[in-house]
C-alpha cells in the first residue's frame, strides 16, 4: 500500500525546513500547555526533542514510500510514552498533545506551501491525509512505550508483593527490612495481619478482589492471602467476600506472629474441614487448645485476658484468683470466699472490679468456658490449707 506522504510534492520540504525552527518552538508551547500538570524542565526537554525530530522525518518523507518511523526514531517516541508511564500519566495526556500536534503540523506545512506557490484542493487533502497517517504513527509508538512500561511496573509490583508475602510467612524478618518491603508496595504500615487459607485456584481471584489491601502466596497445596488490618479485614466484611471459596480464615495477630497465625488456620482447617461459609479460627481456638495446640492457648489468653491487662500484677492476680474460683463454685461467693480464705465483702468487691472489666461475658457461657480454660492450663489450684 502506498504511503499517503509518498503523494506530497517534493517542494514541501524546500518550503518547510526554514519554519523549522520557529515550527518547533511553536508545537512544543503548545503541547506543553495540553499538559500544564506536566510542565517541568525535563517535560519541556524531552517534548521539544520529539516535536523537533518528528518535524525533520516528516520533511524527510515528503514524496518518498519510506516507512514513517526507523527504529532509532520510533524509539524516541517509545521513551517518550514509557515517561508518561513513569510519571504515572495516562495515554490520555498522551493522545491529547499528539492531536494538538497534528493540527499544527498540517497548519506548518500548508502555509508553508501557499507561500511558495498556490496549492490545490487535491494537495491539500494528500497533506492532511499525510499528516493524519503519519502522527498516527507516532501515537502507535507513544503507546507501545507507555503499555511496555506500565507492564513492567506491574511485573516489579508484583515481585514486590511476592516479597511481602515471602517475608510474613518465613518470619524472622528484621522488622526495618519488612517495614520498608511493606511501603514498597503501598502499605503506610505494618500493623496486625489476618491470613486467609484458599484452594490453589482461588489465588488470582484474591489478588484482584482484594487488591492492595493483600498479598497473596501460593503454596503446593493452597494459597495464602495475608491482609492487612483494616475494614476489608473485619470478620463481616471477610464473611460477604469469601462465602462459598471454602476458605479458612486465621487470627488477626501481629505481623511477627503471621506463621503462627497460619498455622492455626492450617489446624483449623484439618480440625473442621472447609465449606461454602469460611471457617474462622477465632471460633475453634478451645477445641485446639485441648487438643494440644500451644499457639491456640496462647492467643486465647491473651484475648480473654486482655481486660486485665493493662493491670499491675499486684492488682492482677487476686483478681485472677477470684475469678478463677468462681467459675469453678459456679458462681457462689461464699464457697469462693472459703477456698481463698478471703471474707465474703472481698470477693463481692473483687466480682464488682471483674464485672466491670469483662462485662456480658460473664454472663456468657462460651465466654465463660474460655477463660475457666485459659486459667486451668495456666494458673496452679490453690493449695488446701495445712
Amino acid at each position: 500500500m502506498t504511503p499517503p506522504w509518498q503523494r506530497l510534492t517534493p517542494d514541501l520540504a524546500d518550503a518547510m525546513r526554514p519554519r523549522l525552527p520557529a515550527a518547533v518552538r511553536a508545537i512544543a508551547d503548545a503541547v506543553g500547555e495540553t499538559a500544564p500538570e506536566a510542565a517541568g524542565a525535563k517535560y519541556e526537554r524531552d517534548v521539544r526533542t520529539a516535536v523537533r525530530v518528528a518535524l525533520e522525518r516528516f520533511v524527510d518523507l515528503a514524496g518518498t514510500a519510506e516507512p514513517a518511523l526507523p527504529p532509532p526514531i520510533r524509539e524516541v517516541f517509545v521513551a517518550l510514552g514509557a515517561a508518561e508511564a513513569r510519571d504515572n500519566r495516562g495515554p490520555e495526556t498522551l493522545l491529547g498533545s499528539l492531536r494538538t500536534a497534528a493540527r499544527l503540523l498540517l497548519r506548518t506545512a500548508s502555509h508553508a506551501l501557499a507561500e511558495l506557490r498556490p496549492v490545490t484542493v487535491d494537495e491539500l487533502i494528500d497533506l492532511s491525509d499525510a499528516t493524519s497517517a503519519f502522527v498516527d504513527e507516532l501515537a502507535a509508538a507513544c503507546t507501545d512505550g507507555l503499555a511496555r512500561q506500565l507492564r513492567e511496573q506491574a511485573g516489579e509490583g508484583e515481585r514486590r508483593r511476592r516479597q511481602v508475602a515471602d517475608l510474613l510467612l518465613r518470619g524472622g524478618a528484621p522488622p526495618d527490612v519488612a517495614r520498608e518491603a511493606a511501603a514498597g508496595i503501598g502499605w503506610p504500615g505494618l500493623d496486625t495481619v489476618v491470613p486467609v487459607l484458599l484452594p490453589p485456584d482461588q489465588a488470582r481471584d484474591a489478588r484482584f478482589r482484594f487488591g492492595a489491601d493483600g498479598v497473596v502466596a501460593e503454596r503446593a497445596g493452597d494459597a495464602v492471602l495475608l491482609l492487612r488490618s483494616g475494614p476489608r479485614a473485619e470478620r463481616a466484611a471477610l464473611t460477604e467476600a469469601l462465602t462459598g471459596r471454602d476458605a479458612v480464615v486465621g487470627p488477626a495477630l501481629g505481623w511477627v506472629e503471621v506463621p503462627e497465625a497460619v498455622r492455626l488456620a492450617e489446624r483449623a482447617a484439618e480440625l473442621v474441614g472447609t465449606g461454602a461459609a469460611p471457617v474462622f479460627v477465632d471460633d475453634h481456638f478451645a477445641a485446639l487448645a485441648l487438643r494440644g495446640e500451644p499457639g491456640a492457648m496462647a492467643v486465647l489468653s491473651a484475648r480473654r485476658l486482655a481486660p486485665l491487662a493493662g493491670l499491675r500484677p499486684g492488682q492482677r492476680e487476686p483478681l485472677l484468683v477470684t475469678l478463677e474460683s468462681w467459675l469453678r463454685n459456679w458462681g457462689s461467693r461464699t464457697a469462693v470466699a472459703a477456698e481463698l480464705f478471703v471474707h465474703p465483702q472481698t470477693v463481692s468487691y473483687r466480682l464488682n472490679r471483674l464485672r466491670d472489666a469483662f462485662g456480658d461475658d460473664l454472663d456468657d457461657p462460651a465466654a465463660r468456658f474460655e477463660l475457666l480454660l485459659v486459667l486451668a492450663f495456666s494458673r496452679p489450684r490453690p493449695a488446701a490449707p495445712s
